[in-house]
């Protein structure tokens, strides 16, 4: 998987490599005949024009280089990928491109008001013209469906060179075609074409590097793409168990986004749930956004639907522990809670103690209803102990039946009684089986009752456990 996922890699970075050389290539040959057939002409918007094209082969060079960069993988260094790389080759262009219109309008205004320059239109300036207009047309929709394949930002810009070029020649042509009707029909004033066509090549250049500077700066400086941040929230808030979406945050880097959410899950949830949720955030970031590189955090936050035994539970979770038979008293008007909790093994009483102390101050604030609070400590077993399972005893077996049955009318049957020595203590372990459709609160008790009653019984008995089933899994 990871190897085709490389290969598919390296296919994206030489297509879009291959037709990035291309477009340099085209550059070039462009460049090279307005350059000489303008200074034959002495025509401005055709020198303008060449200027234009010099500069979409500098951004086609850049290009080149940028896309063979930018698509490398991720490193150590660069941990949000190359992607960059593509913004900041779009952000010289647009440099070079305000460059280009200063020295155009400059030399057009010196040209109206100050120097007229002598024009001669030829054959070869126009045939340059729309040969630079053909090549222009199909660079132009090589590089738009690549961009378009890829999401490709460098080669997004080095298409929009290209089709302002054709924009741009056609107004030159319009400019040489003026002043050629104006040689050959005696009217001076048509000289003045030649300039204006050149004006009018500026301000197509500053038009689209004004929409180039805004998406490379917007690029650069991390700016989410319009309308993307609401779509998220929506499509986040819309999942079970989201109780709110605190922050979404956008960058794009290259052709890939990078999305960070920030959501608020019941505090009480399990971190198997927790994963469980980013997981469907992630799904619903990526229906906006695909193959986003999505990350999530998640809040603990109490919901207002919390009983007492929620909010006892979700202090303990605070620290990574549980209590378990929280029983919460009214003793005349005032709550009393007994728990029990399990601590390392290994802890002393002492520290221990002081332990279960702050935490039953951290209950007690968070729960003011709460008058007292006594907690059972228990030993959170760290060691796996060896012991005997060959320990049989008939008479303490048949004891225990005899209790079962007179004692506990409830309790259907009594099976699969185990005796254990361990540590030179015994333990026992037996199946019970009750009504299906007893309470767990009352097959608690009864279980309860049944562990008091066993060792009241066989005082040996260090430790009983009492598994129950309900009857209907006992006739299968």
């Amino acid at each position: 998987m990871a190897t085709s996922y490389i290969s598919r890699a390296d296919n994206v970075r030489t297509e879009k490599r291959s037709v990035a050389r291309n477009s340099v290539i085209a550059a070039v040959g462009i460049t090279g005949l307005k350059i000489f057939v303008g200074i034959a002409s002495g025509s401005l918007g055709l020198i303008s024009e060449a200027a234009h094209s010099g500069l979409d082969l500098i951004a086609a060079v850049i290009t080149f280089f940028s896309v063979g960069v930018s698509d490398k993988p991720a490193d150590a260094d660069h941990q949000y990928g190359h992607g960059k790389v593509e913004n900041f080759s779009a952000f010289i262009e647009t440099g070079l491109l305000l460059v280009t219109c200063v020295w155009i309008v400059s030399e057009a205004v010196r040209r109206l008001f100050f120097h007229h320059v002598s024009i001669e239109p030829s054959s070869s300036a126009f045939g340059v013209l729309f040969l630079s207009m053909g090549v222009d047309f199909w660079r132009s929709r090589a590089l738009g469906k690549t961009a378009l394949r890829y999401d490709s930002q460098a080669l997004q810009a080095d298409a929009l060179h290209f089709t302002t070029d054709i924009w741009s020649s056609g107004v030159v042509v319009i400019g040489l075609a003026l002043v050629w009707v104006g040689h050959r029909m005696g009217i001076p004033s048509l000289r003045v074409a030649d300039p204006l066509a050149a004006l009018a090549v500026a301000g197509v250049i500053i038009y689209v590097s004004s929409r180039l500077a805004r998406q490379t700066v917007d690029a650069l400086l991390d700016a989410a793409p319009t309308g993307v941040r609401g779509q998220i929230v929506r499509a986040v808030g819309e999942i079970h168990g989201v109780l709110d979406v605190d922050r979404v945050r956008v960058r794009r880097a290259g052709n890939r986004y990078f999305a960070e959410v920030q959501v608020a899950l019941n505090r009480n949830a399990t971190l198997q749930h927790s994963d469980s949720m980013a997981a469907s955030v992630t799904d619903a970031v990526h229906r906006v956004l695909p193959d986003a590189d999505v990350t999530i955090r998640s809040l603990p936050r109490a919901t207002g639907a919390e009983s007492i035994f929620d909010r006892i539970h979700a202090v303990a979770a605070r620290h990574n522990l549980g209590v378990h038979d929280v029983n919460v008293q009214d003793l005349n008007g005032k709550l009393h809670v007994e728990q029990h909790l399990e601590l390392d093994e290994r802890m002393s009483l002492k520290d221990a103690h002081d332990f279960v102390t702050v935490l039953e101050s951290e209950m007690r604030s968070e729960v003011p209803e709460i008058d007292s609070i006594l907690t059972h400590i228990e030993s959170d077993s760290a060691t796996i102990e060896t012991g005997d399972a060959t320990f049989h005893d008939a008479s303490l077996e048949n004891k225990l039946r005899n209790i079962v049955n007179k004692q506990f009318p409830e309790v259907i049957d009594l099976h699969e009684i185990v005796l254990k020595r361990v540590r030179n203590r015994i333990y026992l372990s037996c199946h019970t089986t009750l009504p299906d459709d007893l309470s767990l609160a009352r097959v608690h008790d009864i279980s309860t009752a049944l562990e008091i009653r066993f060792k009241q019984a066989a005082p040996e008995l260090f430790k009983v456990l009492i598994h129950t089933e309900p009857q209907t899994d006992n006739r299968r």
